[in-house]
């Protein structure tokens, strides 16, 4: 008998393919929590009905048919109010997927499973940390820019016939405002958002039942110590400059032919901004070390 020939060429075995453990903790994330990318789909679903209601009235025709210039803001008004509705619900959505989502695997004991899988902690905290502070402000940018484009569609088409839709796309620099909204997105609500969420993931790690009002519990009871002892109310004003994003954060939504590097430096240029990037990085720490060696509750 003849032997058969050999491949000289043998296939890469199994365990030396890239198991990108990352991505699949991000995607992982998404599965398991459909309200991350359904809460902001709803609202901007129900944000444009509105707009095509009033769309169908003629309400918008009329005001768009004068072609005044003062009425430029009046075209941004609904953009701005949808954008930020859709914000709005993005901010809800990563403050309660924080503080469930650490203490959610420790509570139903998949936890055991998690740690099984050749992932680490630092792995899976720093997924978790990502989904609030990067993947979510971009995909509230896609979903919000969808949502203008079908608002300026729907214009378009009503105002086909009269000279308003040529002022519907010049009046704003479209392009302006959407870099704008973008970075707003990921310097306000992602990078300075990021102490907020890193102290969530951290209670949500290290509670062991109730973790909303433990990690509420402080944000509250620092400012009236505070103003007690010393009268004054510097940490109060802290979490409200965090939460409103700081002073200048109007100038996101105004319509601007700026550079998007123009805002960027405003808030890179804040001390504030920078410590508070710091203490989210404590705080993640933290997280890492209370889940290597937190087990189910």
């Amino acid at each position: 008998m003849t032997e058969l020939p050999i491949d000289s060429e043998a296939p890469a075995p199994l365990l030396s393919l890239p198991t990108r453990p990352v991505s699949w903790t991000v995607r992982r994330e998404f599965w398991e929590n459909r309200s991350l990318y359904l809460a902001p789909l709803i609202v901007a679903a129900l944000v444009f009905f509105g707009f095509l209601i009033s769309t169908v009235v003629g309400h918008w025709q009329r005001m768009l048919v004068t072609g005044t210039a003062a009425s430029a803001d009046q075209i941004a008004q609904p953009f701005t109010v949808a954008e930020g509705m859709i914000m709005a619900a993005m901010v809800i959505v990563g403050i309660f997927y924080c503080v469930d989502a650490m203490h959610s695997e420790r509570r139903d004991r998949s936890i055991l499973f998690w740690k099984s899988l050749p992932v680490s902690d630092t792995t899976t905290v720093l997924a978790k940390a990502s989904i609030p502070i990067l993947i979510l402000p971009l995909l509230t940018f896609v979903i919000t820019l969808a949502t203008h484009l079908l608002m300026l569609l729907v214009s378009s088409v009503a105002l086909s016939r009269s000279a308003g839709v040529s002022f519907l796309w010049t009046a704003i620099p479209w392009p302006s405002m959407w870099l704008g909204l973008l970075q707003h997105l990921i310097v306000v609500h992602g990078l300075r958002y990021a102490p907020l969420y890193a102290w969530l993931l951290f209670v949500s790690a290290t509670a062991r039942r109730a973790p909303f009002i433990w990690a509420a519990l402080p944000l509250v009871a620092f400012p009236i110590l505070e103003k007690m002892a010393f009268g004054t109310s510097h940490f109060l004003a802290a979490i409200e400059q965090m939460l409103s994003g700081g002073p200048d954060s109007s100038a996101f939504f105004k319509p601007s032919t700026a550079p998007m590097s123009h805002h960027a430096s405003a808030f890179a240029g804040s001390p504030s901004f920078w410590i508070g990037l710091v203490v989210a990085a404590v705080f993640i720490g933290l997280t890492i070390r209370a889940r290597r060696y937190r087990g189910p509750v």
